[in-house]
């Protein structure tokens, strides 16, 4: 099955680099590029890529906007990993909230980016998850949450439940274990937990968990 990409990027330069490092791998194609966030969303929903390399500092709309559009776009069914020279929290809480699914530093090494692209099109997040917990912990801590947000309503105990733990950084096999149950059936649940809430990835959930208030800094569980 071979991994159609989209690169994102105003240099062009810099997309010619990474279409040479993607499309030396059998199992990835880059079937477009595009300039400025106006044209990859566009594009992205032209071309229905199963990933967006998106650049963040670009014209007439910038990447975080860009991201935001196609993440809330149900015509669009891409996702999105965000490509950037910067590493401040905020910037990495910011993108994963506009729906990206994973944050990478342009200066990864080439076998990490392809990996990336891998990782962000099977559908998983790509963020450790103790870097996921402390970048929306500091962010939890200066915002205030949601409170009660209706749609937590439409979960099963169990699925609260899963929700918090994912919230805390924990795998799917580290939930697996907490609850006595196996990897298979958290990963049901996990789906389950996304379709509910309208959700990507867990990224997105863990960030929903928080501005919900379900989860709370310095929680443990």
């Amino acid at each position: 099955m071979t991994i159609s990409v989209v690169l994102a990027d105003d240099q062009a330069l810099v997309r010619a680099g990474f279409r040479l490092i993607l499309e030396g791998e059998e199992d990835l194609a880059v079937v477009g590029e595009a300039s400025d966030g106006e044209e990859a969303i566009f594009t992205a929903g032209r071309l229905q890529p199963d990933v967006v390399l998106m650049d963040v500092q670009m014209p007439k709309l910038d990447g975080l906007e860009a991201t935001r559009r196609i993440a809330h776009d149900a015509g669009i069914r891409s996702r999105v990993l965000i490509l950037t020279t910067f590493e401040q929290d905020d910037y990495v809480f910011e993108a994963l909230r506009a729906g990206a699914s994973g944050f990478l530093l342009k200066n990864t090494p080439p076998e990490d980016l392809v990996q990336a692209v891998r990782i962000v099109a099977a559908g998983d997040a790509l963020l450790a998850p103790s870097v996921t917990r402390r970048v929306i912990e500091e962010y939890s801590q200066r915002s205030a949450p949601i409170k009660n947000d209706a749609a937590l309503e439409h979960l099963t105990e169990r699925e609260l439940e899963v929700l918090k733990l994912l919230a805390t950084g924990k795998s799917n096999a580290e939930v697996a274990k907490h609850l006595y149950l196996g990897e298979g059936t958290i990963k049901t649940h996990v789906s389950h937990v996304l379709a509910k809430l309208g959700l990507r990835d867990r990224v997105q959930a863990v960030v929903y968990a928080y501005e919900s208030g379900l989860a709370q800094p310095g929680q443990g569980l």
